[in-house]
């Protein structure tokens, strides 16, 4: 079904896709939406950090979920200028794939909807939103990115399956492109992790983590960092 630069999927229940490459679902069995804010909207304390021309980055874009969520926040705590939110994913679902997943979440309906024109795009801008997708290997595209993000989404899938997303030099990329007193989470308290983003400059911290997972990571990277 998908090709070498595809999604390559699998649907389980079909609703849920499911990665074939590294056999791990987009989003999590219990809720995504209650996960994506558990992890990384108060992950990286959001909303209250937010301020005009915030810049999220995301290392795996998946369904576009993270997106949502975290354009939903940005309007619903009053915010004035543009939410800027830079993803780095390798294998792009297509826009029928990423509307099909996000069915699955009838509150997102007619946000879905205001972005469906826009999805499978690579550059897009709303009133509030500066869109930016750089397709490839984040270990390429990453260390050519010339932004800094005030708060990372590190979404990629389980360390376990994707090591290569994890590794200590892109944590050290995640480092040098962030903000001072920017800050990263995680679903994954992988402890190859937490020390690689600790060799990247951050405070790291573990805390507990959403649904079946015991334990998810947090960092912040000081002004001096």
């Amino acid at each position: 079904m998908g090709n070498q630069h595809g999604a390559d999927l699998e649907w389980r229940d079909e609703r849920i896709p499911v990665s074939r490459r590294f056999d791990d679902p987009y989003f999590s069995l219990d809720s995504g939406m209650h996960e994506t804010a558990h992890v990384f909207l108060a992950g990286n304390r959001l909303p209250e950090r937010f301020r005009p021309d915030f810049q999220i980055a995301e290392l795996g874009f998946g369904t576009g979920l993270n997106l949502l969520m975290a354009l939903k926040c940005w309007r619903e705590s009053g915010q004035t200028g543009s939410l800027r939110f830079t993803t780095f994913e390798a294998f792009p679902m297509s826009r029928p794939e990423m509307l099909r997943a996000l069915a699955a979440f009838p509150e997102l309906e007619t946000l879905v909807s205001e972005l469906d024109p826009h999805l499978g795009q690579t550059r897009f801008s709303l009133p509030d939103l500066e869109f930016r997708m750089h397709r490839g290997d984040a270990r390429e595209t990453l260390p050519l990115w010339q932004g800094r993000a005030d708060a990372w989404f590190l979404d990629g899938f389980s360390p376990a399956k994707n090591p290569e997303l994890w590794e200590a030099d892109l944590m050290t990329e995640v480092g040098r492109h962030t903000s001072a007193n920017g800050t990263a989470a995680t679903y994954t308290a992988a402890g190859f992790v937490r020390r690689n983003l600790e060799q990247a400059g951050f405070t790291v911290e573990r805390v507990p983590g959403y649904g079946r997972k015991r334990h998810m990571t947090i960092a912040f990277k000081g002004a001096a960092g």
